[in-house]
């Protein structure tokens, strides 16, 4: 029987959710970037979620511990970075049982190598009771986005980038996502946001919020430096003949100079609650307001996160989902 990965609006046992340690990785902001990250945690817990937030040594479980909502339970765990999005197990149905499909992973590209980050995923599978299945190509789960249809989407700068897979062609990737996850049918987007540290991973540019329907961003003020990367994705969304709607984008958000890739489509979505990050940006209301009508039967929270960008990602990079079983 063919393997089916459920979207991310399916009924969830748990969340796992990674907690920040590493100083060097948020110089300035570890702190609040734990704090964000425990809000988030707790927020989820407190909406009727388990929530398996992994902790790296016993000094930031205390610190964890202090922050948290006691509805969330913390797990010690070796890992290096905490987007378990890319680094967990992507979670599939096959023949009524759920299987952990693990990928290879070489830190995005060589560039974030960091002890344990190899290992993480198979490890929390596999103490789940998951049986867990190999591919030797290299992917994140942050480079694809599913409806659960079999239709999914992706980036060309990501899954076709040489510092992942070099020696496969579009045909080999889209056949491996097809026998190992379930795909039918793959559209590839362009580029991703500026200064994305995954090379322009999907679920910061475009995610499903329903069968065939996928929400792109629409720039905010004319200095918001994704503006024609947002245009090119909708549009080949549209071409493709996918629903699109279109919400607000944070805009222009800088740190120190540098071009930051904030977007409110990093969003989380849990059983009974969507969780946006926010920039301190003057859209955020908005964009907060335009994701909660995507999802009128879940409650919709927005929640500061520009101190876990700091580190490189968001609260959907952060996360990885435990569907229920079906």
């Amino acid at each position: 029987m063919a393997a089916r990965m459920p979207p991310e609006w399916a009924k969830q046992d748990w969340l796992w959710i990674g907690f920040p340690h590493l100083a060097e990785e948020w110089p300035g902001f570890l702190g609040a970037a734990q704090e964000q990250i425990a809000d988030f945690a707790s927020a989820v817990a407190e909406s009727a979620q388990s929530v398996r937030l992994l902790v790296r040594d016993a000094a930031n479980v205390a610190r964890a511990r202090a922050l948290v909502s006691d509805a969330v339970t913390i797990e010690r765990r070796v890992y290096g970075d905490i987007w378990l999005r890319d680094t967990g197990p992507l979670v599939v149905s096959e023949g009524g049982e759920r299987i952990a499909r693990r990928f290879a992973f070489n830190g995005w590209g060589g560039k974030y190598e960091m002890p344990g980050d190899e290992q993480v995923g198979e490890a929390i599978a596999r103490d789940a009771g998951l049986t867990v299945t190999h591919s030797p190509m290299i992917l994140e789960g942050g480079a694809l986005d599913t409806d659960g249809t079999g239709l999914a989407v992706t980036t060309e700068q990501c899954l076709l980038n040489p510092n992942r897979n070099p020696a496969m062609t579009r045909e080999r990737i889209e056949a491996e996502l097809a026998e190992h996850l379930g795909f039918t049918r793959i559209v590839w987007l362009g580029e991703g946001l500026v200064n994305d540290h995954t090379d322009g991973h999907v679920d910061n540019l475009a995610r499903f919020v329903g069968e065939n329907r996928l929400v792109v961003p629409q720039a905010s003020g004319r200095a918001d430096p994704n503006a024609a990367i947002y245009e090119d994705a909708a549009s080949r969304a549209a071409e493709a003949g996918i629903q699109v709607v279109r919400i607000p984008s944070p805009g222009r958000i800088e740190r120190e100079g540098r071009v930051e890739p904030a977007s409110y489509v990093n969003f989380a979505i849990t059983s009974n609650l969507v969780v946006v990050p926010t920039f301190g940006s003057p859209h955020d209301d908005t964009g907060v307001k335009a994701i909660a009508q995507l999802f009128p039967e879940r409650e919709t929270v927005g929640l500061p996160a520009d101190a876990v960008l700091a580190g490189g990602g968001g609260f959907h990079c952060a996360s990885q989902q435990m569907p229920s079983a079906v």
